[in-house]
């Protein structure tokens, strides 16, 4: 933007303070925890923030992922290839939205598929092995809804750059909870910034009741991390990538690190169908198909067979392999 960052960005006295920020941090009891906002060029110099010897932020945001901005199979499995393989061997934090960017449905949405690939979104955030960042409203397809007129712009941002740069309002708007005034948010006679016109569709009461909501998509994710050891263990589960050279669909493997079933994630980030084919045999896995966890759209049958794996435009698919 307007700042000149050449006396704060990776300087080597950085990790010095870092460090004493950690032990600071590291006297005190219940397992306090550093998060750093610090936007690494590569994954390399985000490895650096873990520190030498694990002893700096134990969860540096990776910006690499949130900035990959488009659907792309390959470029999210390089760079979570690059964080499963980094040196620091760190617990990854991984986000899509933030109150300085265009929300999440907006920046991978089509303009047709968007709640769809919401879903997508929200699986490929909470399956791999990470401690993920939700951003507000990111559960129920908030949009970014930036103003209209210069005079009704409040971020400062966009008053001095206006029209090109009209700020970062358009992601900050108030959290959509029913069909009320101001969508249950405020009692005021008018908010900071407004209530957007999706607010009438787009709200935990209203998806809360639609069983294929992105609400209800994102309550059975949760329910299928916890229930699953494979997703559970984030530490010790592994994380393997499948079918490196597939354009298309991203998939890969959490394997149980115990004698369990380990979790098969496949996401298919085109508008076309696919058939895919896994032979887990090598890691593993003795079975010829795998049991359906959660699945969007949901497919007619409860198990689907890995020699033959068809999965729809922007499906997501979750399922126990053993």
């Amino acid at each position: 933007m307007n700042i000149q960052h050449k006396y704060t960005d990776n300087l080597p006295e950085i990790h010095e303070v870092l460090r004493e920020m950690r032990k600071v941090v590291d006297a005190y009891p219940g397992n306090p925890v550093l998060i750093s906002e610090a936007d690494e060029p590569n994954i390399k110099e985000l490895t650096k923030m873990y520190g030498t010897h694990n002893d700096e932020v134990q969860l540096p945001m990776d910006f690499q992922i949130a900035d990959v901005n488009k659907l792309s199979a390959p470029d999210f499995r390089k760079l979570l290839d690059e964080v499963e393989n980094s040196p620091a061997h760190g617990q990854p934090h991984y986000f899509f939205s933030n109150h300085d960017q265009p929300r999440a449905w907006d920046r991978y949405g089509d303009g047709v598929h968007n709640d769809q690939i919401a879903k997508l979104m929200a699986a490929l955030l909470l399956t791999p092995r990470t401690t993920p960042l939700m951003y507000y409203g990111e559960e129920i397809g908030m949009r970014t809804t930036p103003p209209t007129r210069k005079e009704d712009v409040q971020d400062p941002i966009g008053k001095i750059g206006w029209p090109e740069e009209k700020g970062r309002d358009g992601e900050r708007t108030p959290m959509q909870w029913d069909t009320a005034k101001d969508a249950g948010f405020s009692a005021a006679d008018h908010t900071w910034l407004p209530i957007p016109p999706s607010s009438a569709e787009y709200n935990v009461s209203v998806e809360s009741k639609d069983p294929r909501s992105i609400l209800s998509f994102y309550k059975r994710l949760f329910e299928v991390r916890q229930s699953e050891p494979a997703l559970q263990n984030m530490r010790e589960g592994s994380y393997v990538s499948l079918d490196r050279d597939d354009l298309n669909v991203l998939a890969f493997l959490r394997k149980n690190p115990a004698n369990g079933d380990s979790v098969l994630v496949v996401l298919n980030m085109s508008g076309e169908a696919h058939t895919v084919k896994f032979d887990l045999a090598s890691l593993g896995i003795k079975g010829t198909s795998t049991k359906t966890l959660l699945a969007a759209p949901e497919p007619e049958q409860t198990s689907m067979p890995l020699e033959h794996f068809a999965i729809a435009p922007f499906g997501v698919f979750i399922g126990s392999v053993h």
